[in-house]
């Protein structure tokens, strides 16, 4: 066990060195003008780079220079439960006051315990309970579990900061249907999104339509995004998706248990009770446990769109996409910049310059060249101890102890019962 803890912080001690770097990337585009500047990592960097960027380096010319990852929009924090105040009946309407999480915020997301309904949400905000409020629109919202066309609850606000926000509720509904709602910060811009794989390749399985993908190593996936035709004009699928550490083969049956989720996909344009219903939705978050669900040896995606008695929407394409993230970096008038990565004994490097990171608005724009061999590139040197280079010989040394101890027990054994 101290031999095996020995070899493992020499390999998390491991210096970085360009030779031992199988791949590099260059880095155009540099400004003539000195100041902060970001690149785009593609799909292809968090493949090789190992968990994390553990290998990723930036180097100007033959020295190390640091950077910070950054993403394109900071991702939602986890939704907050709020419990509505002063929950009634006003002049037939449902009434209600929220107090709201300190920050900006957009999209609310009302827990309505009913069925088969449309509403209309009118809401307001002010920045104390009773003092003056602004208009923030009117938002329909239904569930049409009858008719199999899904169900919406989500109030698409403005981004907003208000303190307090006041809700009336027009339509079928009563003070005990509504339970909470729910809100996340708003992120600081839209986020930017590259895509990791997409197919247009759907295989119907029974009723299901189903969608496979293999992604590679380390790769995260925050959303999935479908492509359907103009036909039907109004649906809502359930959609499955299974993600597993290794791809299921007849060679291969030890595959891991996949993890399983469920979204939906919807797309209403119609109008009901004199209400103008206009929702789609065709993209599914990743942000449950899935999202960060990588493994040395890539996963397999299974996507099952759930047709039930309906026939199967024409599928154009789905693709699995990552939020983009940016490596950022203060870049020096024309020099040179190569990214590294590919070295396994590597760990994520530590810079003072991420820890005090704040990204400029204003930042230039670099682009990566093409993923190339490093034509330096060496093996490193096998650092571990000679018992762990060579396990065999301690199990060959061990068993010869134990047969020379049996032979000197066996002779004593015989001299003693000799008269």
């Amino acid at each position: 066990m101290k031999l095996r803890t020995a070899a493992l912080l020499l390999l998390t001690t491991a210096t970085p060195g360009v030779r031992y770097f199988r791949y590099d990337r260059a880095v155009f585009n540099i400004p003539a003008q000195p100041g902060q500047t970001c690149v785009t990592l593609d799909p292809e960097v968090f493949a090789q780079s190992g968990p994390g960027l553990a290998s990723l380096r930036l180097y100007q010319g033959s020295d190390i220079h640091p950077y910070a990852i950054s993403t394109a929009a900071t991702l939602q924090s986890s939704p907050q439960a709020i419990t509505p105040l002063n929950l009634g009946l006003r002049n037939g309407s449902v009434v209600f006051d929220a107090a709201m999480p300190a920050g900006p915020y957009s999209d609310l997301d009302l827990s309505i315990n009913a069925h088969d309904f449309i509403a209309t949400v009118y809401v307001t905000g002010s920045q104390t309970q009773s003092g003056p409020t602004t208009s923030l629109g009117s938002y329909n919202i239904f569930d049409f579990t009858r008719q199999k066309l899904g169900r919406s609850t989500i109030l698409h606000l403005p981004p907003s900061d208000f303190r307090y926000l006041h809700f009336r509720i027009s339509g079928p509904l009563h003070p005990q249907d509504v339970i909470r709602l729910t809100a996340s910060r708003q992120p600081a811009g839209a986020p930017q999104y590259v895509t990791v794989a997409a197919t247009p390749e759907v295989a119907q399985q029974g009723r299901d339509s189903v969608i496979t993908f293999a992604i590679p190593p380390n790769v995260p996936i925050d959303r999935i995004r479908f492509s359907i035709g103009p036909n039907p004009i109004n649906f809502s699928r359930q959609v499955s998706i299974g993600v597993s550490s290794s791809l299921p083969s007849a060679q291969n049956q030890n595959t891991s248990t996949p993890i399983t989720t469920y979204g939906n996909i919807l797309r209403l344009h119609t109008t009901q009770n004199g209400r103008r219903i206009d929702e789609e939705d065709l993209t599914i978050p990743a942000s449950w446990s899935a999202s960060s669900f990588t493994s040395r040896s890539g996963t397999h995606w299974t996507v099952t769109v759930h047709n039930q008695d309906d026939p199967p929407l024409d599928i154009r394409a789905v693709s699995l996409q990552m939020i983009a993230r940016d490596l950022c970096f203060d870049a020096a008038p024309n020099a040179i910049y190569t990214l590294y990565y590919g070295d396994s004994t590597l760990s994520p490097p530590r810079y003072d310059y991420a820890t005090l990171f704040a990204l400029n608005k204003g930042a230039a724009r670099a682009a990566l060249g093409p993923e190339l061999l490093n034509p330096l590139y060496t093996p490193r040197p096998d650092a571990r101890p000679f018992t762990e280079k060579h396990p065999m010989l301690l199990w060959i040394a061990l068993l010869a102890a134990i047969l020379i101890l049996g032979i000197i027990a066996l002779r004593s054994a015989q001299r003693l019962r000799q008269p």
